[in-house]
């Protein structure tokens, strides 16, 4: 057998022809079928799993990941910390450890990083915010616990009836609006991270403008190693050295420069933390949920239902974004049993008193991407199997218009596999409770705010780089006799451009809106309402099939798609 054949037996498509992965393509009515078929699928690649980890790319891929985790969701609960008093940071490190350790263990998909997002901290503060409005409030936790509780029930019913199947519906429309939402989600919790330093703490003006100088620092430097690593400067290892550490190396060298001479006298504002593996308040961490008045057990019962809606796209889209088309992935997924156990982590969230985590926005396919396995390959036949692979729709759609002298000659690196384990997930998990330890809870103490904003801007902007609604916004604006004449988008009728780009526009306005006033805590509905939108809407549309084909396609490719039934 040749090398080509081997390779070739271990290919996505080889293990849907050998029968490994058999969907049916409508929806199931069979219960728990989804959850049998997806253990089914991956259980025999659970010791790979951990062999596989046996990889130099596990060791950068942990770091990375590390500090884009824990960090900004630290940083996304400090008005949620300061607004309700209810939670500390060591709340959001066990939450993350939680998640790392039930999703590299037990999951499907040991790839998607879950943790504490930004949407599930402004629920949770509206939803201090609802009640503590009331002539006689609950207990806050007792009353969060119920909340988890009605959405865990509704995320096993999901997985039990194989509801999961309606991912299929869920195309580049919602998961570019949806993600175009998070990136101005990081960039505006980073104005926030500033602004409330001029607050009138216990630093003065000169400590305010340190945090923006540091914040500014952070985002500039990020994005200089990101710069380089994609540059022909220097040789190849250090190009991926760059692109690996870059960002932990700014921001231990922002955080160390807030210590030096003058920037030290500001005295720049730092996370608050507490004592090691203490709960907020010195409250014990079992939350006796059960002890609530029925009366409130019954309110609970709808914001239960908005939380099972959030979580259900969130986290969802954050697996197939994850397992991307771009990525050349080769074990197989599994949407409903991840939900299953995504439910069992917002019932233990409820019972010890942390923010729930799901699935993270633009962490898990950042944690894939820094995973990836390069390789050389030739330029125009890597060029000709891209263009004959992918679909028109992918983002990434630019090509390079430069011709070289001999292009059947020129090499490039390409993706040419993925390391594929629990490993590292599971050690940035690991991390989280080291933090909590009382002399890394020190150093954590020691890092400004001002950094942390400059890693949600840096988070948040290079996420709308790699946005879809951001590349047709530029090829807009773009000089068309510049323009590669490969480009799918020039077969696409301007207006018919526009008109797309609006719709999505308008669902991301009206998302951003909502979060912004009392009635925040219904803005999972208007994500939701993005599937039907494209599915009901857009076809009624006057736009021609193959504009459809080149402005929206699958998130991921047919192989991960299997798990829900295919691809529309």
């Amino acid at each position: 057998m040749s090398i080509d054949e081997k390779s070739d037996k271990f290919s996505p498509r080889a293990i849907l022809r050998n029968g490994v992965r058999k969907r049916t393509s409508r929806f199931s009515l069979n219960l728990c079928s989804g959850i049998v078929q997806d253990v089914r699928a991956r259980l025999p690649w659970y010791q790979s799993d951990w062999t596989d980890a046996w990889n130099y790319r596990v060791i950068p891929a942990t770091a990375l990941i590390f500090f884009a985790n824990v960090l900004p969701g630290i940083a996304f609960s400090l008005a949620m910390i300061e607004s309700t008093e209810q939670y500390g940071v060591a709340e959001v490190l066990i939450s993350s450890f939680m998640a790392a350790f039930i999703f590299s263990v037990f999951g499907a998909q040991p790839l998607t990083i879950a943790g504490v997002t930004g949407p599930i901290t402004v629920f949770n503060r509206t939803i201090y915010d609802i009640i503590e409005k009331q002539p006689d409030p609950p207990n806050y936790l007792q009353f969060v616990g119920w909340v988890y509780l009605w959405a865990a029930i509704f995320h096993w019913i999901t997985a039990v009836l194989n509801w999961c199947n309606f991912l299929k519906y869920v195309t580049l429309f919602s998961c570019d609006t949806f993600g175009f939402y998070v990136s101005w989600v990081y960039l505006q919790y980073g104005v926030q991270v500033v602004t409330r330093q001029f607050g009138g703490g216990s630093t003065g003006l000169d400590g305010a403008l340190v945090g923006i100088i540091l914040a500014l620092l952070m985002l500039v430097t990020s994005f200089l190693f990101q710069t380089l690593s994609q540059t022909t400067y220097f040789h190849r290892h250090v190009r991926r050295f760059f692109a690996d550490y870059g960002m932990p190396i700014s921001l231990v060298a922002t955080t160390a420069i807030a210590y030096w001479g003058r920037f030290n006298a500001a005295d720049p504002i730092t996370l608050p933390v507490g004592g090691a593996f203490q709960a907020a308040n010195g409250r014990e961490w079992l939350v006796r949920f059960w002890h609530l008045e029925a009366k409130w057990v019954g309110i609970a019962f709808p914001f239960g239902i908005v939380l099972w809606i959030l979580f259900f796209f969130d986290h969802n889209v954050s697996s197939l974004i994850a397992q991307g088309s771009q990525f050349p992935l080769r074990k197989p997924p599994g949407f409903h049993y991840d939900f299953f156990l995504l439910g069992i982590s917002t019932f233990i969230a409820g019972l010890i008193g942390v923010p729930a985590p799901n699935g993270l926005i633009p962490q898990a396919p950042i944690h894939t991407t820094s995973l990836l396995v390069m390789g050389r390959s030739r330029k125009k036949d890597t060029d000709e199997e891209q263009r004959s692979s992918r679909t028109p729709s992918h983002r990434d759609s630019d090509v390079s218009n430069e011709k070289p002298f001999d292009s059947s000659l020129t090499r490039r690196e390409v993706a040419i596999g993925v390391v594929e384990q629990r490993v590292s997930n599971l050690a940035q998990g690991a991390l989280c409770l080291v933090l909590l330890t009382g002399p890394f809870l020190h150093i954590l103490g020691l890092i400004p705010r001002g950094v942390l904003a400059g890693l949600f801007w840096f988070m948040g902007a290079d996420a709308l780089q790699g946005n879809g609604i951001t590349s047709k916004l530029l090829y807009l604006f773009r000089d068309k006799s510049l323009t590669p004449s490969a480009d799918p988008l020039r077969k696409v009728r301007k207006s018919r451009l526009l008109l797309f780009i609006s719709v999505q526009l308008i669902g991301f306005g009206a998302t951003f809106a909502i979060t912004q006033t009392i009635a925040a805590i219904g803005f999972p509905v208007i994500i939701l309402l993005l599937v039907p939108v494209r599915t009901l809407l857009i076809p009624r549309l006057p736009f021609t099939s193959e504009e459809l084909a080149i402005l929206d396609g699958p998130t991921a490719s047919p192989f991960t798609m299997e798990s829900v039934g295919g691809s529309l």
